[in-house]
């Protein structure tokens, strides 16, 4: 995978100029044009976590294919993870108000 392409396709699905994205990312506006235009640049791991802070992605979802997997929001996670958490019962009960 091609890092750099990767944050510009999030940036550009986004409609994100880079400067947007420093600001989002809390970045330098130096820093993010660097990294976008300097031929086989790299970005740090912590410059890295704050753009997929920005784009409201984890590292792994940063990282994963398209194909792979659909992203999923923070509050899809949540939801998930307390439906787990339910009795049989309520799982039930939870499904029937969203069939509705």
């Amino acid at each position: 995978m091609d890092i750099i392409e990767r944050i510009k396709e999030l940036r550009d699905e986004r409609g994100w100029s880079t400067n947007q994205l420093a600001l989002e990312a809390e970045l330098t506006q130096s820093t993010v044009s660097t990294l976008l235009t300097r031929a086989n640049s790299t970005p740090s791991l912590d410059t890295l976590t704050h753009l997929c802070d920005a784009f409201g992605v984890t590292l792994a979802q940063f990282f994963m294919e398209e194909e792979e997997s659909e992203l999923v929001s923070v509050q899809e996670k949540l939801l998930i993870e307390q439906y787990r958490k339910l009795p049989e019962k309520k799982k039930k009960a939870v499904l029937t108000l969203l069939e509705d």
